[in-house]
């Protein structure tokens, strides 16, 4: 049995079969529209197939509903001797695998016309049969060309099965888990496919609507971006991180779920994400890259800073001068990432003025690096590192004769909306990156979080040459570095972390 090269819809496990209805009007199924954004970009070639018979409006939210994925739209007709496989092979390139035509339980008659080869059914909804979604149901429908699903979410991990399967199991499935618009941010770019990548690996979207746990016992590792489901984070609690952090109940499932499949390679584990999400843990962390420096070559370090509980303080501009801050200042809040208002921050040119910041408190009160405006995006992908140029924000006497007009109040933005950015051209010869340091800082911060794919920001102080590491996060998108070299780069990274782990599994298992 091949993996699967094509997938058909019927309009049967799209709409609702109310067609003698016509006052109401027509709309998708539940579980339709999250199985379309899935396939869009799967790689596999997807189409939606209804008959002649079907009523106008049903028929036209087809037709717009297949523009909108990008799908093809087939047009079958029952008395026709010409058959709907036959209609779709014309499509379709027939590079080797089979084709899957998914039915409603209801419409489970339909067969195809023509030359039915190369084809298997998919019931959806199918009564009192059990769900072919593990391994030992697949190879029993396997024999007859017919599976059966009680959901048409369960869909995708057949699709998966399946297309592992056709690769003699040598194919890893892997689990993946972050909101909707950062998925299809990396799915769009091609990261996301359900037919084996270049180094064997299938990507299974995991569905809170099914059971998490037997999903997971059919992965072989799960990727997430945790931040994501963080209802809230108490920085002010004296607990450790992981204790101040709050996920959504799906998250709290997952975790619970993955801690009962010890099997279950996760990256990356869920305690080596959270100094990510602690400003002043990081700050901390980004000390020791004291260690990598050599005598008569550039630096690369942290940035100074102090941790505020209020900007009130009597003495704040004592503790500013002993932590070797001058102004001006940035000020960001300590909770990094996943609440709200983590990214928003300001920067201060007089002490007088920190009382009136609105920065979220707990606060780090960072340095302010003079850089000649470029801002150097660092990804650590596995072993690979990339990085590209950005425009930032300019030094700090040009940045106070913009604002002397306000009589240089505090500067607040958030910095993933309103970074306070140079107008002139940046020009990368202002500083020569020492990518074989920075690579080094790369490889340490690897080692010291023990994180798989990472993104830091690196700038240049000017006169110095200091090279200041300012910001540190958990999977970046890496969309500024082109897909073709960052996407394999990405697999690679996962399939070296899992094919790491089950080698480790197996000498402690033999030692």
């Amino acid at each position: 049995m091949g993996g699967v090269r094509g997938i058909l819809l019927d309009s049967s496990v799209l709409l609702s079969s109310d067609d003698g209805d016509f006052s109401r009007e027509a709309s998708l199924l539940p579980g339709a529209d999250y199985v379309l954004r899935k396939l869009r970009y799967s790689k596999i070639p997807t189409g939606i197939s209804h008959g002649l018979d079907l009523a106008s409006p049903k028929m036209y939210l087809l037709q717009e509903t297949a523009q909108t994925y990008s799908l093809d739209c087939f047009v079958f007709s029952l008395t026709s001797e010409e058959g709907i496989s036959d209609v779709v092979a014309k499509k379709w390139e027939d590079n080797g695998g089979d084709c899957i035509h998914v039915v409603s339980g209801y419409r489970e008659e339909l067969s195809h016309k023509g030359s039915s080869s190369g084809w298997m059914k998919v019931i959806v909804g199918s009564g009192g049969r059990k769900s072919s979604t593990d391994g030992e149901s697949i190879a029993a429908a396997g024999m007859l060309n017919i599976f059966s699903i009680h959901k048409l979410e369960e869909l995708l991990l057949l699709i998966c099965h399946l297309n592992k399967k056709a690769t003699d199991a040598d194919a890893l499935i892997l689990g993946y888990a972050m909101k909707p618009s950062r998925e299809e941010d990396f799915a769009k770019r091609g990261a996301f496919p359900l037919c084996p990548t270049q180094n064997g690996l299938i990507f299974l979207p995991l569905s809170y609507v099914l059971p998490i746990l037997p999903q997971l016992q059919e992965v072989d590792a799960v990727i997430h971006k945790a931040t994501d489901e963080i209802l809230a984070v108490d920085m002010s609690s004296s607990s450790e991180i992981c204790k101040k952090v709050t996920f959504t109940k799906n998250l709290q499932e997952l975790q619970r779920c993955i801690e009962c499949q010890m099997n279950c390679c996760v990256i990356d584990p869920f305690n080596n994400i959270f100094p990510v999400l602690d400003r002043l843990r990081i700050q901390q962390i980004l000390i020791g890259l004291e260690a990598l420096n050599i005598q008569g070559r550039c630096k690369i370090r942290a940035p100074n800073f102090l941790k505020v509980d209020s900007f009130d303080l009597p003495n704040l501009e004592q503790k500013l001068a002993e932590a070797k801050l001058s102004l001006p200042n940035i000020v960001k809040p300590q909770v990094a990432c996943g609440v709200a208002d983590a990214h928003s921050m300001a920067i201060v040119f007089k002490v007088n003025h920190y009382k009136d910041l609105t920065v979220p408190l707990p606060a780090v009160v960072q340095e302010y690096v003079d850089h000649s405006s470029l801002l150097y995006k660092f990804y650590a992908l596995g072993g690979k590192v990339f990085y590209a140029v950005k425009k930032s924000i300019p030094n700090a006497v040009t940045l106070m004769n913009l604002f002397a007009e306000n009589g240089l109040k505090p500067l607040h933005f958030d910095s993933l909306k309103s970074l306070p950015t140079a107008k002139e051209q940046i020009n990368s010869d202002n500083h020569r990156i020492d990518f074989e340091l920075v690579t080094s800082a790369a490889d340490w911060l690897r080692r010291t979080l023990d994180l798989t794919i990472f993104g830091f920001d690196v700038v240049v102080q000017d006169g110095t040459g200091d090279h200041v590491i300012v910001d540190v996060n958990y999977l970046p998108s890496f969309k500024e570095i082109p897909d073709d070299v960052a996407i394999p780069a990405f697999w690679d990274a996962l399939k070296e972390k899992i094919v790491s782990r089950k080698k480790n599994e197996l000498f402690t298992e033999t030692s």
